[in-house]
């Protein structure tokens, strides 16, 4: 069952946490309960809409999540209706599969799922349930997500990058984050079983860096200048290394280490 508490946003400390983890903005959180299939339990877990992704955390004040959807992908949602219990059910239909997700009551589904289909949409549904200030923050909504992705779209291009513009969200490697160097520091100190290899912006905002940290007789940092160029990129060793993509790269230094460095990826 749901927890009785009434969702409060998280702390700012962990807010800031979460935003630097993600890289993108917060447009809706509450507690969710899901399940990949009816052969498994439902699953509580605060879960947070950043952009056109669902972040899932074990706890309401747990800095990284513990699974996220990318909804981008959305080709359906099925209605809100209640269960048993007086929850709400709806479930998501995926290109790759479904989630079924299960709100506290059905005010609270219908708020989701009009929050999921405006961003994946880009428009608000025409729901006429929907209380005017659920419309008003949808469309607050709806204006920052035009908004990020005209920016994205606009980086893409400065960055020339391979993939169509609407695709820049995908393309990216799992061991992306929009961080600093020394928020990249941090995070690969922080969690060493996450992996030992971050993919970030580079200091200029126009190119991209990789921070890894080698265990060897202690631990090393070290940093390396990702040059975009032309349709690929380059990686600014002793002899320079160009690669078609951001995700060759990556797989450049795994290999090159003979698996020693790994992404980091929050599980």
């Amino acid at each position: 069952e749901q927890p009785e508490e009434i969702p409060q946003p998280a702390p700012r400390r962990i807010s800031q946490e979460r935003q630097r983890i993600t890289g993108l903005p917060l447009y809706f959180q509450g507690y969710l309960s899901i399940r990949h299939s009816r052969r498994q339990e439902f699953r509580v877990y605060w879960t947070e809409l950043r952009g056109t992704m669902l972040f899932f955390y074990d706890d309401k004040k747990a800095p990284t999540y513990s699974q996220k959807l990318d909804i981008s992908a959305l080709t359906s949602v099925t209605n809100v209706y209640p269960d048993e219990n007086g929850s709400a059910q709806f479930i998501l239909m995926l290109s790759n599969g479904e989630l079924e997700l299960k709100a506290d009551d059905c005010e609270c589904g219908k708020e989701w799922k009009g929050f999921i289909l405006t961003v994946t949409e880009l428009s608000v549904p025409p729901d006429e349930s929907l209380l005017p200030e659920q419309l008003r923050r949808m469309h607050e909504v709806l204006e920052k997500e035009k908004k990020r992705i005209t920016l994205s779209s606009c980086s893409s291009a400065s960055l020339n990058t391979k993939s169509p513009l609407g695709s820049a969200f995908t393309t990216m490697p799992a061991c992306f984050y929009a961080v600093s160097r020394q928020e990249a520091i941090e995070m690969l100190e922080k969690n060493p079983s996450c992996g030992n290899l971050i993919l970030r912006p580079g200091s200029d905002s126009k190119n991209y860096a990789i921070t890894i940290r080698q265990k060897l007789d202690a631990p090393r940092l070290k940093h390396y200048k990702v040059m975009s160029k032309g349709t690929g990129y380059v990686i600014e060793l002793e002899r320079q290394v160009t690669l078609p993509s951001l995700q060759d790269v990556v797989n450049y230094f795994v290999t090159q280490t003979r698996g020693n460095l790994q992404p980091y990826v929050i599980q």
